[in-house]
């Protein structure tokens, strides 16, 4: 089979012939119809990711495919069914063996390709606005990076949840399509003040921000008495440094989020959250929006999109 790997961190990846795996105990193999990309990957090729998997590392983390074949111990009934896995890698193959215990089956009419795109960009913002920020009819919601592939769905998130959302983006393609996903107000990132902007509008409740930099500095600085800001990663490159007098002030709290450490100490937080997603979007509360789909044997074209930030909402390779 196919897969794009990596054989050290700091290389570029590529396309091999490696041998089909047999699932151990408590995994079964998934043929392997569609992965999501995330930032996460663009930094485990560079070995700057929280986890550091064994080499060489399929890459690819979050994927959807059919259950082809079962190890011991795991419930038969698995056998043929439609599945989606947050794997932490091994994603980009033509297939690939998995906990049984990460596989959540599919809503009947989810597309692959929509699975794919769904369980680390909603699962984090979900988590992060109902789990860690208890975001409340009525608050007001910043999302920094509000067209990107997380960033989009605190927008979506954010207004099922009945909150009022500033979404914050590069341009006006970009804030558009934040627009179409429900956000009450649009601030262009490159037009001026933020914090001024946000302030003009009654400023920040709870501030969603997979950016960094100095938008996470000028969103602190925006916030209300006893906001609530959320850290999801650092897209600019730039992991900014929070003065503790700041936040006394002002009674802020500063919240970090990484969504797949939950599946170490609480995976309760992760299963919980999914089934209430999946639910939502079978009721047809949540349209993944999906910029690019892009075959394997294209995938570092695929991760150039991310690199160079030419995608909306999330880019989806496909094994053919």
């Amino acid at each position: 089979m196919r897969a794009f790997r990596i054989a050290e961190f700091g290389t570029a990846p590529r396309i091999e012939e490696v041998a089909l795996p047999a699932p151990g105990p408590g995994e079964l193999r998934v043929r392997i119809a569609a992965c999501g990309l995330n930032f996460a990957d663009l930094l485990m090729i560079e070995g700057r990711y929280q986890e550091r998997p064994p080499l060489p590392v399929t890459l690819g983390m979050e994927l959807a495919g059919t259950v082809e074949a079962l190890g011991p111990d795991v419930d038969p009934g698995l056998l043929g069914r439609r599945v989606a896995v947050f794997a932490g890698s091994g994603g980009l193959a033509e297939a690939g063996c998995f906990p049984a215990s990460r596989c959540v089956p599919l809503p009947e009419g989810m597309t692959f390709e929509a699975a794919a795109a769904f369980q680390v960009a909603y699962g984090t913002s979900h988590v992060a606005l109902d789990h860690k920020a208890r975001l409340a009819p009525g608050e007001t919601l910043l999302v920094l990076g509000a067209a990107g592939g997380v960033g989009l769905t605190a927008v979506e998130i954010g207004k099922r949840m009945s909150a009022r959302v500033i979404a914050c983006a590069r341009g006006a393609e970009r804030l558009e399509v934040a627009r179409a996903a429900g956000a009450d107000h649009l601030i262009d990132s490159d037009a001026g003040d933020l914090r001024e902007a946000v302030l003009a509008l009654g400023g920040a409740d709870v501030v969603y921000d997979p950016v960094g930099g100095d938008l996470f500095t000028a969103a602190m600085r925006a916030c209300k008495p006893e906001g609530r800001i959320l850290v999801i990663g650092f897209a600019s490159g730039d992991v900014p440094q929070i003065k503790a007098n700041h936040l006394m002030v002002k009674n802020l709290s500063v919240m970090g989020l990484y969504w797949g450490g939950y599946l170490a100490f609480r995976p309760e937080v992760l299963t919980d959250s999914l089934a209430t997603l999946f639910r939502w979007h079978a009721e047809g509360g949540l349209s993944p929006h999906v910029s690019h789909v892009l075959p394997l044997d294209r995938a570092a074209e695929a991760l150039a999109l991310l690199r160079e930030r030419k995608a909306t909402g999330k880019v989806v390779v496909t094994m053919g």
